[in-house]
Formats: C-alpha cells, sequence, structure tokens
C-alpha cells in the first residue's frame, strides 16, 4: 500500500502522445464523412436507375472514383478507430485485447483493400478514361 497520491504516481511518466493524435483522426474522419456521404446519396439518387450497368457507368465517369475511394478510406478508418475506442475500454484482459485490437484493424485493412480493388477494377474496365 501506497500513501503516495494518484497524482504523485503519474508525475514524470509522461505522456503516451497517442490519445491526441487519435482523437484528431477520429474528428478528421468524421468531418470528410460528412460531405461524402451527401455527395454519394445525392448521387445515387439522381442516377436514372440503380442497375448494375448504370451504376457501373457512373463509378467510372468523371471524379467519382475519387471520391468513392475517399469515402471507403475514410469510412474503414474512422470505424476501425471507433472500434479501437470500443475494444480498449470493454475488453481488460491485455492479451484479448491485443488479439482483438490486430484482427478488427487487419479485418478493417481487408476492407479498405476489398473497396479500392472493387472502385478501381469497375473504373478502369467501364470508365471512360
Amino acid at each position: 500500500m501506497s500513501l503516495q497520491n494518484p497524482l504523485g504516481k503519474a508525475l514524470g511518466h509522461g505522456s503516451a502522445r497517442e490519445g491526441v493524435s487519435h482523437w484528431w483522426w477520429q474528428r478528421v474522419t468524421a468531418v470528410a464523412l460528412a460531405p461524402l456521404t451527401i455527395w454519394f446519396v445525392w448521387s445515387l439518387l439522381r442516377l436514372p436507375s440503380l442497375d448494375l450497368a448504370t451504376v457501373s457507368l457512373w463509378i467510372g465517369s468523371g471524379w467519382t472514383p475519387v471520391f468513392l475511394l475517399l469515402l471507403v478510406w475514410s469510412v474503414a478508418m474512422h470505424s476501425a478507430l471507433g472500434m479501437q475506442v470500443v475494444i480498449e475500454d470493454y475488453v481488460h484482459a491485455k492479451g484479448a485485447q491485443l488479439a482483438t485490437l490486430l484482427a478488427v484493424n487487419f479485418l478493417h485493412a481487408i476492407i479498405a483493400v476489398a473497396g479500392t480493388y472493387a472502385v478501381l477494377r469497375i473504373a478502369f474496365t467501364t470508365g471512360s478514361f
């Protein structure tokens, strides 16, 4: 048992220097997702139909693939950051926490790569470049 107060225990250990960066990137991705989501929904509503041919042509036209890639990456990063916070708050066993964080980050990386591949494949096969 120690008679030292909690502040005395914490002083001199420095900060992890990760909290501000994590918080900042959550806000940046949230701000990026607002206009990208509005653009995405607005663009889909403007299409004459949502069949495969029409959507494929839309994906391959103009700046659409660029905005779709930004949307995919922002969603994947924002989701991964949010899941990290939940896991760190609710999974207390260090081994389980590490394993869960690795699995979640790996899953989000797979989702981002798969989304990128899908957008680029459709854009380059049906697009008007």
